[in-house]
């Protein structure tokens, strides 16, 4: 029986893992959340879990008095997080939102636990400093993403990932595809937050309006595959199905289809190498009858060019891109900038002076002069 440690468990991600060990042989072993205590003390009842960690530290002492009763550890902030992610376990799914789910990421690479990683910012922020280090522990990275779960499966089904020609990502487009950039300029946040396929928290779905997601993508896969970008192309599909496609040197192509639920990807990071039955509903293709395919509207949606830039100057520029993405989309969910402010933020904070060096160190301190740059740029849109 695999012990599991699920970070963010009252998100989205963190409530469908859950949903998935409902129907696997699998034993829980820590719970770790931000503030959501309710729904936290209802996933501790369900799966007694030995630790449950929360980020804030009053939601933690109400806590405490609520699992009286129980023989649960009630741990918090930051570092009760990373004691969570460092626990005696098989495998940490890492569903933390933001940079905040570095550390547990590191924590749990150095406690030796294999890392099911579905924070973004684990990569794009600590770049292939994450790599060598899990490398370095022999700790197993497995993507939980769907789009980077799917090329995964594509390279365990060629078993020769060093024949790669291209990675395909695939991209929904969002809840504005074939708007232009005139029109978004209108664009509100309730509008920003109905994705056509896809539920989702509330920053990835405004991620996902943006291209920004796929930014962020791009960053992950380059580091994760360990591939230049020049070998990694964006694609529209609307339909969801095909989840990502990998294009090998002799140009056949592999691709991973299913209906768009993350279940399935959580259940194959959970279960690999096994594949395991899923309650997910089976793709039926002729009720689908098309799958269609187009080019990203870069002069629309120009997040991605601004994360390919990041990529390219590397350092610490990762971090500075997804804490401006961070920033601007909290700003743009107050009503405080625009829809079409959120770029400009990235593209500014991208190019400013950063923090350098290869250490982790590095890394937080370019986030944090990040996040307070792309703030004044904030409170400048907003005057």
């Amino acid at each position: 029986m695999k012990r599991i440690s699920v970070l963010g468990s009252t998100g989205s991600i963190g409530t469908q893992t859950l949903d998935v060990c409902r129907r696997m042989d699998v034993s829980v072993a820590a719970l770790a959340a931000g503030s959501n205590t309710a729904l936290l003390e209802e996933q501790a009842r369900e799966f007694r879990p030995e630790l449950v960690a929360v980020f804030d530290e009053a939601s933690a002492a109400a806590l405490r008095i609520s699992l009286a009763d129980t023989d649960i550890k009630v741990v918090s902030g930051a570092e009760g997080v990373k004691e969570a992610a460092a626990c005696s376990c098989d495998i940490v799914l890492n569903a933390v939102t933001g940079i905040a789910g570095l550390a547990p990421s590191l924590a749990a690479i150095e406690a030796g636990n294999t890392l099911a990683l579905a924070n973004k910012e684990t990569l794009v922020a600590g770049g292939k400093r994450v790599m060598d280090y899990a490398a370095a522990h022999g700790v197993k990275i497995l993507p939980v993403d769907s789009e980077h779960s799917a090329v995964f499966q594509c390279l365990q089904a060629k078993g020769d990932s060093g024949r790669i020609g291209k990675l395909i990502l695939t991209a929904s487009g969002g809840p504005f595809f074939g708007k232009s950039r005139e029109e978004l300029a209108f664009v509100r946040p309730e509008d920003a937050l109905r994705h056509p396929t896809w539920t989702m928290g509330r920053k990835v779905t405004v991620d996902s309006a943006t291209m920004a997601n796929k930014g962020l993508e791009i960053m992950e896969a380059a580091h994760l595959f360990g591939v230049t970008q020049d070998k990694i192309e964006v694609i529209i599909h609307r339909e969801s199905m095909v989840h990502s496609m990998v294009e090998f040197i002799d140009h056949s192509v592999l691709a991973q289809l299913g209906v768009p639920d993350m279940r399935t990807p959580i259940q194959y990071a959970l279960t690999w190498p096994e594949r395991l039955p899923s309650a997910v509903k089976r793709i039926d293709l002729t009720e689908i009858g098309a799958l269609t395919f187009y080019r990203p509207d870069d002069a629309a949606f120009p997040s991605m060019r601004i994360a390919r830039r990041a990529l390219s100057l590397g350092g610490t520029a990762g971090a500075a891109f997804n804490a401006a993405d961070e920033v601007a989309v909290a700003a743009f969910l107050d009503g405080r900038i625009g829809f079409n402010d959120i770029p400009s933020v990235l593209e500014k904070t991208v190019e400013m002076p950063l923090p350098e060096g290869d250490s982790f160190e590095a890394v937080f301190a370019a986030d944090r002069e990040a996040r307070a740059f792309a703030a004044s740029l904030t409170d400048q849109i907003r005057r």
